[in-house]
């Protein structure tokens, strides 16, 4: 598992009393996605509505077709297809698609559906700037089919979670959480159908944190405002709980 230093994505200090705090910069943010993109969506919807003060640099993803692009497209954001044909492994196919991420100089990274396992040595560079969200309450289901997981579980809540990205699959420090109810008779897309909304509300929050330059990797897990998370944050509508203004 890849370490990061305290320093990593680390928060502004928070205005004397009295004082007027300046908001920091735009956060520069890259996407990977290999899908529809709907979670890169709920994060242009809420830079446009001046829910979130990012720059989105890039979208990129593995797949050439990918609707995700095209969203980016329509967005006026730049894209970047890269194939893993191209390569004769995984660790070099990575190497090439963070060197070229990086030519964008992003702050964050953030994972949104993106479905490929990276090397560990593409990641050093970024630790403790990228994220991923993942459609379980981590550390239940790591990996594929987790709506099938959960239901075949019989358990009673199912998730979303926001995790800084390590080497180790989806298994790096949680920063956050959303809860749903799993109902009688929900089916694998029913019950994805209806975390997907939390889902989106969820990386929003999170990475408003992040522009808000609030939230960092320390060497023992998430840190909100230089205080360690004695647990993942959790989501009550469209805000963290406990989380107060910056």
């Amino acid at each position: 598992m890849n370490t990061a230093s305290d320093t990593a994505m680390q928060p502004t200090t928070m205005p004397a009393e009295g004082s007027t705090a300046v908001p920091p910069p735009p956060l520069k943010v890259a996407v990977l996605a290999s899908g529809r993109g709907s979670n890169l969506q709920a994060l242009l919807d809420a830079r446009r509505d001046g829910r979130l003060a990012i720059d989105l640099v890039l979208v990129a993803s593995d797949k050439t077709e990918a609707p995700a692009l095209r969203r980016a497209e329509e967005a006026g954001i730049p894209t970047l297809a890269l194939s893993p044909k191209g390569f004769p492994d995984r660790a070099s196919f990575d190497a090439g698609l963070f060197a070229r991420v990086a030519g964008y100089a992003p702050d964050l990274i953030v994972l949104a559906g993106y479905m490929r396992v990276i090397d560990g040595a593409a990641l050093d560079a970024w630790s403790g700037r990228i994220i991923n969200i993942h459609p379980s309450l981590l550390p239940k289901y790591r990996g594929l089919h987790t709506h099938r997981r959960a239901l075949a579980a019989g358990d009673a809540l199912h998730g979303a979670s926001v995790h800084f990205v390590t080497a180790e699959l989806d298994g790096g420090p949680l920063i956050a959480q959303a809860e749903i109810e799993v109902h009688p008779g929900d089916t694998e897309d029913s019950l994805a159908e209806r975390l997907l909304h939390r889902e989106h509300r969820l990386l929003v929050a999170c990475v408003q944190l992040l522009a808000a330059r609030r939230l960092a990797l320390g060497t023992h897990g998430a840190c909100l405002d230089g205080l360690p998370l004695g647990a993942p944050l959790r989501l009550e509508g469209d805000r963290l709980a406990g989380v107060g203004p910056g």
